[in-house]
């Protein structure tokens, strides 16, 4: 099953774009601002979403991420409503050309890292969110500079969802992501491989 940590909603390069975007709105002079928040809530089929945004306005931003919750069938809750089903972690990537799987996972064990993920497309350490710097610092000797780093909620439960749920929170997730203010989106869901091949073929 495919386990669906929404930042690939379409891609791995979709939280580059909201960087990229971060940076453009930090450019601005008054970077000071913006401010960092987060929401919280759920999405159809019961699926746990988390929302991250940088906003000048936050009636704005909350009301617009309210609004594309509730046309996609899911509330928006109050802050901690679902964060309780994720863990704050750091998450390395390197190319699957870098490492074996198993030199990728005696090195990142070695660095203080909790898990490695490694599939035909890569290697995904995974670490406790404050030593994020220590261990991407200590593979960086090792490997060279990964292919990302970033800090991201991961699910401790998954919520399966059917093709039709599936299909509405793909369409919120766009819809949020559309959003000027939205840097990442997050969930919990459980989305079939079988069912994800439908949904992108269409």
């Amino acid at each position: 099953r495919l386990r669906l940590a929404i930042q690939n909603a379409r891609a791995e390069n979709l939280p580059k774009d909201n960087i990229d975007r971060a940076i453009k709105k930090a450019a601005g002079g008054d970077a000071e601002t913006y401010d960092a928040v987060r929401y919280e809530g759920y999405g159809p089929g019961g699926v746990a979403v988390i929302v991250e945004a940088l906003t000048d306005n936050r009636n704005r931003t909350a009301s617009n991420v309210r609004a594309q919750f509730s046309k996609f069938g899911g509330n928006l809750g109050e802050t901690g409503s679902v964060a309780f089903m994720f863990l704050r972690a750091g998450e390395i990537v390197y190319p699957a050309a870098k490492a074996t799987a198993d030199a990728m996972l005696d090195a990142a064990i070695d660095c203080g890292a909790d898990d490695v993920n490694s599939d035909a497309e890569g290697h995904t350490v995974t670490c406790a969110f404050e030593s994020i710097g220590e261990v991407s610092s200590a593979l960086a000797a090792k490997f060279g500079e990964a292919q990302s780093v970033k800090i991201v909620w991961k699910p401790q439960t998954l919520t399966p969802v059917d093709r039709e749920k599936a299909e509405s929170l793909m369409k919120l997730v766009d819809a949020l992501d559309d959003d000027d203010d939205v840097q990442v989106v997050f969930s919990n869901a459980d989305i079939s491989e079988e069912i994800m091949a439908a949904l992108n073929a269409e």
